[in-house]
């Protein structure tokens, strides 16, 4: 026997153990889904969604099938809670949301790559040292949410708030809108889309992103763009994150102001938000 052939055995044999594992973990999985998806949504915390603005208005297909999503994302995801006990309103509401981004949106289950969820009880400070010149500077900032490492934090006393009235912010769709951002591989502004509405997509976030970041720039009056506000010109993603909030948040006022943005989230998203909150915000 051969150098060769020894070292294509082996490889070969390698290959075979890693494609044994990846079936048998997705095995694994599938049995787990099945068994979660016979557990049965309870009447409390459909009291709870009721609460929302925008449950009421799904049709009973998109309730139930959004009732379905929230329990496989509770059960498939880890809570922790930093400073705070985790409790099934936590969960249920935070589902809820960032189920709600993807209930027409096609993919296979509700963030698959996300594995945990952090929950503090008010904003957190942080410190940031950097580098820059052999020069170190230290601040402190402020986090509200945030999405990285497939890992998302969610700050409870403003995500509660924001989730039972139409507020333009919601801090669980934003930072779910990151997540959704990210299924491209890249924090760019660009949801997975069709191949065919790419370019459409890109060019109109780059107009619009562009326009606003010139505004602050030059200090000029906001005009329209004083709906999306300062924080969507921080990046594309961050304009992506905030343009996503307003669509469900604010959709009658978006759809004013920027008809092509609102179209195009509505293309994506295919929820027609103007129609699921109803009373005009």
């Amino acid at each position: 026997m051969t150098y060769y052939t020894i070292l294509a055995l082996l490889f070969g044999g390698l290959g075979l153990s890693a494609l044994g594992f990846y079936f048998l973990r997705n095995l694994k999985r599938e049995e787990q889904l099945q068994q979660i998806r016979t557990i049965p949504f309870k009447e409390e915390h459909r009291r709870l969604l009721k609460k929302t603005p925008h449950y009421n208005h799904l049709s009973e297909s998109d309730k139930e099938k959004i009732e379905r999503s929230i329990i496989e994302f509770a059960y498939t995801k880890e809570f922790i809670g930093v400073g705070l006990e985790i409790n099934d309103e936590m969960k249920v509401i935070i589902g809820f949301y960032a189920c709600l981004l993807l209930l027409h949106v096609n993919t296979r289950h509700c963030y698959d790559t996300l594995k945990t969820i952090i929950i503090y009880p008010s904003a957190v400070m942080v410190e940031n040292i950097s580098s820059q010149g052999g020069i170190y500077t230290k601040e402190n900032f402020i986090i509200e949410g945030q999405s990285a490492d497939h890992t998302v934090v969610i700050i409870w006393d403003e995500a509660q708030q924001e989730a039972y009235q139409l507020r333009h912010h919601n801090v669980i769709i934003h930072e779910f809108a990151h997540e959704i951002d990210f299924m491209t591989g890249e924090l760019d502004g660009t949801p997975p889309l069709e191949k065919s509405k790419y370019h459409e997509w890109t060019q109109l976030l780059s107009k619009e992103f562009s326009s606003l970041h010139h505004k602050l720039l030059h200090g000029k009056h906001l005009g329209k763009y004083d709906l999306l506000g300062e924080y969507a010109a921080t990046n594309e993603a961050e304009f992506f994150a905030v343009v996503t909030e307003r669509f469900f948040e604010s959709p009658h006022s978006l759809e004013h102001h920027f008809p092509e943005l609102y179209d195009a989230l509505q293309s994506f998203y295919k929820i027609d938000t103007i129609a699921l909150v109803k009373a005009k915000n």
